[in-house]
């Protein structure tokens, strides 16, 4: 195989370099996937939103996706670390609750989701249905090769990595890197610039038995995604049904404060995490831990450039953002949908410069900013997010950020007025919300040098 030549090299196989296979493959184009690990692999980021399914249908996986029997996923909840007895809060015309908040998918229709739930899925077997497609749609695929160097010089680009050993290359006119917070191209090209707010920190394992009916204090929300706010500056807990009795449970929160309060003991800042939520950590403690706990770090981060001349990057390569909405996989798979199309077309008219995938910087740099604000708002005043999503005026338009519809159309109109509302506590420490405001404070969603962002 050694310096073959293909259309399009495509570094990593997780879920946004697969389904860019997939599409590239359908499309007539030769290309293959270098994988550094062996799948399957373990790896978080286990809940999907609606935006997903669009994508899923067009390669031709949902299908698979649907049989393999993950949990549904109907809806999403978030329970707040605050009094329940604070009283609600008129702010012209805005009234808002405190305690839960919880939204179904159904409740709006969302262009190209025929279906009412989305799926939580384990990583590991999820992410080996999507690769083991884009090889039967007739990508090529190589596990265990760990990219080392990408050459962009010139027409033709040349990719050196190691498999079994040995050194190969080979060689292509187009370099996709799908190579998730690993980001090789964003490392090599010096490009990534850590987000300014965003130092997350994230514990999680696996437990079974938890009783997440007695959790979430309905039959009918059981098998949401919940998160939970604790009272604790800037940090929360994922709840994500992995099978009919296990669970997947993390704690997120800033790193400085997990390196003030556990050092390297992760079992420890779980539990004193949990715990500060003490009907959380009582049913959690009676279900059984069936992984061992694990850390992630380097959770928010952008780049100074998307795309050049015959390359490009996609999904957790291109942006991360904090996952409190579960935007990771959609916004894998999406930036494959979009980048794809601008790849094919460039193929055809024979020009790999960057003028080509315009079109995909552009959207995807609008989409992750709309998250990106979306999210600060919540870490600033998360209360905010909850009066919001009770409120019949902006639900929807909640709603339709939930539901990860942020591609093609203009910034949801709810964050303007979240903004608004925002400004107004933020300037008058007499206000009822004003103590509940968090430390976290985004004043802009991305490096000034990127457009859009």
């Amino acid at each position: 195989m050694s310096d073959s030549l293909y259309d399009v090299v495509i570094i990593g196989g997780g879920p946004g370099g697969s389904t860019m296979a997939s599409y590239l493959a359908q499309a007539g184009l030769s290309c293959v996937v270098l994988e550094a690990e062996h799948f399957p692999r373990p790896h978080v980021g286990e809940s999907l939103v609606p935006a997903t399914t669009p994508v899923l249908r067009e390669i031709g996986a949902l299908e698979k996706i649907e049989k393999e029997g993950f949990p549904k996923k109907f809806g999403a909840a978030w329970t707040a670390a605050v009094d329940e007895s604070i009283p609600r809060l008129g702010f012209q015309g805005l009234t808002g609750g405190f305690g839960l908040a919880d939204v179904q998918f159904s409740e709006r229709d969302q262009p190209g989701v025929h279906q009412d739930h989305t799926y939580h899925v384990d990583r590991a077997r999820f992410d080996e249905i999507l690769l083991e497609h884009a090889g039967q749609q007739g990508a090529e695929i190589r596990q265990g090769a760990r990219v080392q160097r990408v050459d962009l010089a010139g027409g033709t680009k040349r990719v050196t990595f190691t498999e079994g050993g040995a050194e190969s290359s080979v060689r292509a006119r187009m370099v996709v890197d799908a190579s998730g917070r690993g980001t090789l191209l964003g490392r090599q090209l010096k490009l990534k610039e850590p987000d300014p707010v965003f130092n997350q920190y994230a514990v999680h394992a696996w437990f079974e038995g938890l009783d997440r009916q007695a959790v979430s204090g309905s039959e009918d929300r059981a098998d949401y995604i919940f998160i939970h706010f604790l009272p604790l500056s800037d940090t929360w807990v994922w709840q994500i049904p992995i099978t009919d009795t296990v669970t997947s449970i993390g704690v997120v929160t800033q790193k400085s404060r997990f390196k003030e309060a556990a050092a390297d003991d992760l079992e420890s800042f779980f539990w004193d995490c949990v715990d500060s939520r003490p009907e959380l950590g009582r049913a959690l403690r009676g279900a059984e831990r069936v992984r061992p706990f694990k850390a992630e770090g380097d959770y928010s981060y952008a780049m100074r450039e998307l795309c050049g001349d015959g390359w490009l990057l996609i999904g957790d390569a291109a942006r991360f953002v904090d996952p409190i909405f579960s935007s990771g996989v959609s916004v894998a798979l999406n930036s494959a949908r979009l980048a794809a199309s601008d790849i094919i077309a460039a193929h055809a008219a024979g020009d790999f410069s960057r003028e080509r995938f315009t079109t995909y910087e552009t959207k995807l740099r609008k989409a992750v900013s709309s998250w990106y604000e979306f999210i600060s708002v919540y870490y600033r005043l998360n209360i905010l997010f909850t009066a919001f999503v009770q409120d019949p005026r902006y639900r929807v338009d909640v709603l339709k950020m939930l539901q990860g519809d942020v591609y093609d159309d203009e910034e949801p109109a709810a964050l303007s007025a979240m903004r608004e509302v925002l400004r107004e506590v933020e300037a008058d420490p007499g206000h009822l919300w004003h103590r509940h405001l968090g430390s976290l404070r985004a004043t802009a969603p991305a490096p000034a040098a990127a457009p859009g962002v």
